[in-house]
């Protein structure tokens, strides 16, 4: 059984997923893959923990060969690296900012170098800085939310394109904040909203080519953006307004995205997955 709160907790940004009490649940105890992305090569950015972290061993128990992402934590990068070489695969880890268009695009072709192709990206990572006023939202916080959370899908879709073939797949993730708003994260559910947008989009730009295009929408998810964004209250409320009382893990996100990559949504193009502990919004 899941707990329904966590404690009271803060941590400095970007946070660190060996320091959160009690550590995310990345992969339910009796999870079995069944080679369904066997053959495939996966690069997904901010999955050095988290969601990433659990996109990236479901990915891997499923076959897929993974490169991860991360801006600057490499105690949580490597844990997650060794995750997936625990399933029988392997990892590249590539650290550095999104925010910088040449990044983007080497982490790319730094994938396709070590692996040889490229199947599936999943636009991941993320920055959010709570305030409740707009008053408080300095122009250089605004860059940075959106030059950290939308502008890197443009760098990095582009560069995946000329690797990305028919069968091709990505997955971006987008949030419930863009559906229902957030007066304390403006910047960051706004940057949520143009993801909804931009994957609706690029869905319809590349179904001629073969390539799906899908996002999931999380509600609250316990991951280190949590304790490293809100303060000590906010995180031991965490989740407690959603119908199931509680925040959901990782490993009840993880397989959404499996089964976006896979040839289970072979018939599934500009679609938006909502996970929200019962929180009727969708659209």
């Amino acid at each position: 059984m899941k707990p329904k709160k966590v404690p009271a907790q803060t941590q400095q940004l970007p946070g660190k997923e060996s320091k959160m009490n009690p550590e995310p649940e990345i992969i339910r105890p009796g999870y079995k893959g069944s080679e369904k992305l066997k053959g495939k090569v996966a690069l997904i950015t901010g999955a050095d923990s988290g969601i990433g972290r659990s996109v990236a061993i479901h990915f891997a128990r499923e076959g897929a060969h993974v490169a991860i992402a991360y801006l600057s934590e490499d105690e949580d990068a490597k844990k997650t690296q060794e995750l997936v070489k625990d399933e029988g695969v392997d990892c590249l880890l590539i650290k550095g900012d999104v925010k910088r268009e040449s990044f983007c695009r080497s982490m790319v072709e730094k994938t396709v170098k070590k692996f040889g192709q490229l199947d599936i990206l999943v636009n991941n990572a993320a920055v959010q800085f709570p305030e409740k006023d707009i008053e408080g939202i300095t122009s250089k916080q605004l860059r940075e939310t959106f030059e950290t959370n939308i502008y890197p899908f443009f760098y990095t879709v582009d560069e995946a394109m000329k690797h990305l073939k028919k069968g091709g797949v990505i997955i971006n993730t987008s949030s419930v904040t863009a559906y229902r708003g957030s007066g304390h994260l403006l910047d960051y559910s706004s940057t949520k909203g143009a993801i909804v947008t931009f994957t609706r989009s690029l869905a319809e730009m590349l179904v001629d080519k073969g390539i799906r295009v899908n996002a999931v929408a999380p509600g609250p998810i316990w991951t280190p953006l949590i304790p490293a964004t809100f303060t000590k209250k906010e995180v031991a409320e965490f989740g407690a307004d959603t119908p199931m009382k509680r925040p959901g893990q990782p490993s009840e996100i993880g397989p959404a995205y499996e089964s976006r990559a896979s040839d289970d949504s072979s018939y599934m193009t500009g679609q938006m997955l909502h996970i929200k502990g019962g929180e009727s919004i969708g659209g």
